[in-house]
């Protein structure tokens, strides 16, 4: 697999995130205590919505009318986060129909606007949630100061308010008890690490997050570059352990694989805690080659996918009503069996 490939490998997923607020409106928090506050958090979602939706495909979602199963799908996809639900008096969240876009309205502050595309381009990302960026504050004049930037609710997002991430695949880093010392190096360098799903989450499926902690006293640029450079640096580091990884383990590793792989194809029941485990085995035998693929980033996508189609929320979506825990399980092993054994996936 050539360098690029295995970049493709690493890098699932990158994703800008602006946090904006309005000069003329009361932040969120204070929002939520004032008598009139459905009123006027209704005047910023009309507002809002009246720009984006004739800009681009983007449907509106109001949390007080969204049932709790709607909301915990959009979550578990990363469209939506929890704040935005308990904020659901005075919430609501705009998304693309491809969802590569979510602009989330009353959150903690209000507006949380992300852009989301399949691996590693955070410029690309940028330049099109910018454009997003421009068309809210022709609306309403965002909340600015000359020497603070844009004031957010949070002080770590004063500035810039930009947020750039990069969600990795780290199964050797991981395994291999190496991301304890790289947490601590990119603390110091204003970066942190967080699970699949955000703040607070763990990493299942071996996924992190690298984002930049802090927005004031760096450019857009600058924030760019410093995440850019050190994801770089991670994949690279990931790169090699997984070459190592395989050198060292051998014939172990691949039966591991390809045991995970055989439980995957034939299992009738399947927590959510085992499939992240086991389908992250299968992904990094696609990565090392265990697998005959033509188009092994094409598998890798696949699973990817099926890893957030196997979530709660996102099978009884599937399925078209809700589940109960065992049969969520029962639903996932059958599910699973069928997308892999459609792969094709050879050793």
């Amino acid at each position: 697999m050539s360098i690029s490939k295995k970049y493709e490998s690493v890098a699932v997923s990158s994703r800008i995130r602006l946090a904006r607020n309005f000069a003329d409106y009361p932040f969120p928090a204070r929002l939520l205590r004032d008598a009139h506050a459905e009123e006027q958090a209704q005047e910023i979602i009309q507002l809002v919505s009246a720009k984006l939706v004739g800009l681009d495909a983007f449907a509106l979602y109001e949390m007080k009318n969204l049932s709790d199963e709607r909301a915990a799908f959009f979550m578990e996809r990363n469209l939506i986060s929890r704040d935005l639900i308990s904020n659901r008096r005075i919430s609501a969240a705009l998304i693309l129909r491809d969802e590569s876009m979510s602009v989330m309205i009353n959150e903690e502050d209000h507006i949380r606007a992300q852009y989301f595309m399949r691996g590693f381009d955070l410029e690309k990302a940028y330049e099109r949630i910018s454009g997003i960026d421009d068309a809210i504050s022709e609306s309403i004049p965002f909340a600015y100061d000359d020497t603070f930037g844009y004031l957010t609710a949070c002080p770590t997002n004063l500035g810039t308010g930009l947020r750039a991430s990069v969600m990795l695949f780290l199964p050797a880093l991981s395994r291999r008890g190496l991301m304890r010392r790289i947490s601590p190096d990119l603390t110091r360098l204003g970066l942190t690490v967080r699970g699949a799903l955000g703040e607070g989450s763990g990493a299942e499926g071996d996924l992190f997050q690298i984002s930049n902690e802090i927005t004031l006293g760096d450019s857009e640029g600058d924030i760019l570059r410093k995440v850019g450079r050190t994801v770089s640096t991670v994949v690279e580091f990931e790169i090699r352990e997984r070459d190592r990884m395989k050198a060292e383990e051998g014939l172990a590793l691949k039966d591991k694989v390809m045991r995970s792989y055989g439980v995957l194809t034939n299992a009738c029941r399947m927590d959510l805690k085992e499939f992240s485990v086991r389908i992250s085995d299968v992904k990094l035998g696609v990565a090392l080659g265990y697998f005959k693929t033509e188009e092994a980033d094409e598998s890798l996508t696949e699973l990817d996918d099926l890893f957030v189609e196997m979530r709660p929320a996102n099978i009884n979506r599937l399925n078209g009503a809700p589940l109960a825990k065992e049969e969520q399980d029962e639903y996932r092993a059958e599910y699973a069996s069928i997308k892999l054994r459609k792969m094709q996936l050879k050793a």
